[in-house]
């Protein structure tokens, strides 16, 4: 069998996102194949010895171990990182290897880092408890707020870590602002955009240096895998990460790989179908529940930013009950057509308590300076008619007396 031929991306980069999701990356045996091959190998052959020592001593192309490299990994890499406007993507085991990755490939003992308040609650587990273990301190800051990044700056401040939209709270991060202030203090920027992924906003474009995708949600979109992805400069992902993933080993499998460059090929049309539906929904919900927060809504105090920042408003709102946890968990409850689940992304529609599920595991003082309040509800909307969504909530609300 013949080398697999890929494609020349001069070519290929020129493709509007919706061509880049569906053929990005693919490269075909002689066999000719549409869909992207699937290779279920953990080695390779050399013929002869010389290659191998040839190989593993970079002198010469080709695979190694799929620990490293797999012709189905590769191809899911070179299409995120198409879509991503990078020069270059690693592709992970899950959402939370690529954020850790990220960080620890290029953190040391003596580091500092600025980390957004609002995340998901492993992202501040972190930031918060796993980099202290390590000598690398850590200032949480309001994301909100440009003036924080900037004063809290030290002299050892190595990066800047944050999410926007964040998870829960659908804080909006000024992108173009914190990344100029980054850059003119000699900071890296490290940017978690699995809310919107990159057919809505690209951080890149507003002067990220890296950014880090749980893969699990959007790009996948049917709740099928776990997979996560690391874009940024070939410098930085073939030196800076590669090492530690190659010694580390948070490494996606090529079968997750093929299920997310499937689920990319409908990336467009199901995350434009999703942020017209959660537009739907939050119509109705901000005037039935006490606060929603959604970037789409003018009711949201970042409104103008996210519209400046994000094409469309993402899939994801939260909602705040006056009730606290008990009156939250009976709304839950009371849904029938709306899964509760903790994922998010997926082509149903799920919803969540984050107090008790996403961020039980932060102390009660964390979640409440991220604003993750007891009668908070975390809702992901999907692929179903708007209009069963609704008549859902409006049932389940009327249940609980709103």
């Amino acid at each position: 069998m013949k080398k697999l031929t890929g494609q020349n991306r001069s070519i290929t980069s020129r493709w509007r996102p919706a061509t880049q999701a569906v053929r990005g990356g693919t490269a075909r045996t002689n066999y000719g194949e549409t869909s992207e091959a699937l290779f279920l190998t953990s080695g390779y052959a050399y013929d002869c010895a010389g290659d191998a020592a040839a190989r593993f001593a970079g002198e010469q192309q080709g695979m190694t171990y799929s620990r490293l490299q797999n012709p189905t990994v590769e191809m899911l890499e070179q299409r995120i990182a198409l879509l991503e406007g990078a020069e270059a993507c690693r592709a992970m085991a899950s959402g939370m290897a690529a954020m850790t990755a990220a960080l620890l490939c290029q953190l040391s003992a003596g580091d500092h880092v600025v980390a957004g308040r609002a995340a998901f609650g492993s992202c501040r587990w972190l930031t918060d408890s796993l980099l202290p273990r390590f000598g690398i301190t850590t200032t949480i800051v309001d994301a909100r707020d440009n003036d924080a990044w900037k004063g809290a700056i030290q002299p050892n401040t190595k990066l800047f870590f944050f999410e926007t939209p964040a998870n829960p709270t659908l804080d909006i991060v000024d992108l173009e602002a914190v990344c100029r202030i980054a850059k003119d203090a000699g900071v890296t920027t490290v940017v978690d955009n699995a809310f919107a992924t990159p057919l809505l906003q690209r951080p890149m474009d507003y002067g990220a240096d890296i950014v880090a995708y749980s893969a699990t949600k959007m790009m996948d979109g049917q709740g099928r895998v776990l997979a996560g992805a690391v874009c940024g400069t070939r410098e930085f992902i073939d030196t800076t990460l590669l090492a530690f993933t190659r010694n580390t080993g948070p490494t996606l499998s090529p079968f997750n790989a093929w299920v997310v460059l499937k689920g990319l090929e409908t990336l467009d049309l199901r995350i434009q179908r999703q942020s017209e539906n959660a537009l739907a929904v939050a119509q109705f919900l901000e005037k039935r529940v006490p606060r929603l927060l959604y970037p789409a809504l003018k009711s949201h105090p970042q409104h103008d930013l996210a519209c400046k920042q994000m094409s469309a408003g993402g899939t994801i709102m939260a909602m705040y009950l006056d009730g606290g946890r008990e009156q939250a968990h009976a709304l839950l409850d009371a849904l029938e057509l709306v899964d509760i689940s903790n994922n998010i992304g997926d082509s149903r529609s799920l919803m969540t308590h984050p107090c008790s599920t996403t961020h039980a595991g932060l102390t009660a003082e964390v979640r409440a300076e991220m604003g993750v309040e007891e009668g908070m509800l975390r809702l992901s909307v999907g692929l179903e008619d708007p209009a069963d969504i609704i008549d859902d909530f409006d049932r389940a609300l009327r249940t609980i007396g709103l």
